[in-house]
């Protein structure tokens, strides 16, 4: 991945806007948790189902876990996605209803999210690529903390960062890990990433920086085979990295269907107040 290989900056990561489409073909896939299948059961009893090539919109029951998941699954085919919470964490689904299923969907706003693409780089030189929609990670492998370089647009930023870690975070995934790291909460139409130190321990008083969406970032790993580091896009690993770029993809856009009143946008702002 080279600066040359960047997409085209956009004013915003995220566009909300009413949908227009009918999404009459519904398609359902649940997590395998009882909540969830018996969700399925109902849902798909009153509503029907097509098979998810001819969808028009894909409705997820069961929680974030799951909503990550099917945005991984469907990214390829642009498919909007509307989530009903049937798990433990909600963050990115809807209420749970059995009522109107058709009207709510008409209704819904859309956020569009891209994700990040990461290339790492391990110590045999093999390069392996993942997509995340929350957050890229480093993390040391073994008791010593890991010693990272950082570089911005092909600049060094930070010549030594030692950490348990470091982590690149969209707007969608900042209220996750990023935020229990102590990271800030973007706003979902943000033209913004977070980076976000892991338990730093030097330089001490570090507490991460605001990149532009369209930044290359470099994160090189020093000292690898005495300190090995793991790279995670979502829930994809790559062990003992020795590089890992990360770039924003603007060549995937996934829509996330909300209820009007509790879009993406909103819960992220509530966030921000304790809510």
């Amino acid at each position: 991945m080279t600066p040359a290989s960047k997409s085209p900056a956009t004013k915003s990561p995220a566009v909300k806007s009413t949908a227009t489409a009918s999404y009459e073909r519904i398609a359902f896939v649940a997590s395998p948790i009882p909540e969830a299948q018996q969700a399925l059961e109902r849902l798909t009893a009153r509503y029907g189902h097509v098979d998810l090539d001819a969808a028009d919109v894909i409705v997820a029951l069961g929680g974030d876990g799951l909503m990550l998941q099917t945005l991984h699954r469907f990214m390829k085919t642009g498919k909007p996605i509307y989530g009903m919470h049937r798990g433990t964490v909600g963050f990115l689904m809807n209420e749970f209803s059995l009522d109107d299923l058709p009207k709510r969907l008409a209704k819904a706003l859309v956020t569009v999210i891209h994700p990040l693409l990461m290339r790492a780089h391990d110590e045999e030189g093999e390069v392996v690529e993942f997509h995340a929609f929350n957050e890229v990670s480093l993390f040391r492998q073994t008791y010593q903390a890991a010693r990272l370089r950082i570089l911005i647009d092909e600049r060094e930023r930070m010549a030594e960062l030692i950490a348990d870690g470091i982590m690149v975070a969209t707007p969608a995934g900042s209220t996750a890990y990023n935020l229990s790291a102590q990271g800030p909460i973007l706003p979902i139409n943000a033209a913004l990433l977070a980076l976000t130190p892991i338990s730093a321990f030097r330089p001490r008083r570090w507490r991460g920086a605001l990149l532009p969406n369209t930044a290359f970032v470099v994160i090189e790993v020093l000292e690898g085979e005495k300190r090995p580091v793991a790279a995670v896009a979502d829930h994809d690993e790559a062990r003992d990295v020795r590089r890992v770029e990360v770039i924003s993809d603007k060549t995937i856009s996934m829509r996330m269907l909300f209820d009007p009143g509790h879009s993406l946008e909103e819960r992220i702002l509530s966030e921000q107040f304790g809510y």
